[in-house]
């Protein structure tokens, strides 16, 4: 398989979303975020900001860490990309995060609910776009 191409993005496709709603989900997922962000926020209703796109994420990032408790998942990392150290990418992303769930179920949960959509405004503001890698942990 060929990985040189990829496209970041903020929302999934319906493809991406149906694959994860399929199978079990009833194991512990991880999910990696590596994360691109905006020059300047751009916030979907329009409103005037002077954030910078890592300034919005920056609120969801700490508006997050609530709705992960609520749903029984954490936050366990985040970091700046600082260079590529194997491979060969033309841009890189400025930072990665990585959260764990319970269960799919319980991230769907999480991502579902009024007030973490409040809290989605600023990611989306935030982000030019991203990979978002899940992951089951092996034996």
């Amino acid at each position: 398989m060929n990985y040189k191409k990829f496209k970041n993005s903020v929302h999934p496709t319906k493809d991406q979303m149906s694959g994860f709603l399929e199978g079990k989900d009833d194991k512990p997922i991880s999910m990696i975020n590596l994360l691109k962000y905006k020059e300047k926020a751009e916030y979907e209703d329009g409103r005037e900001t002077d954030l910078t796109g890592e300034e919005a994420y920056a609120i969801y990032g700490k508006e997050v860490i609530g709705h992960l408790k609520s749903v029984g998942a954490k936050w366990v990392f985040s970091a700046d990309v600082t260079r590529l150290m194997l491979g060969d990418i033309e841009e890189l992303w400025d930072s990665v995060a990585i959260a764990t769930y319970p269960s799919k179920k319980a991230m769907l949960e999480m991502i579902t609910k009024p007030e973490y959509m409040e809290s989605h405004k600023h990611r989306v503001a935030g982000l030019a776009g991203q990979l978002n890698i899940e992951t089951v942990e092996t034996k």
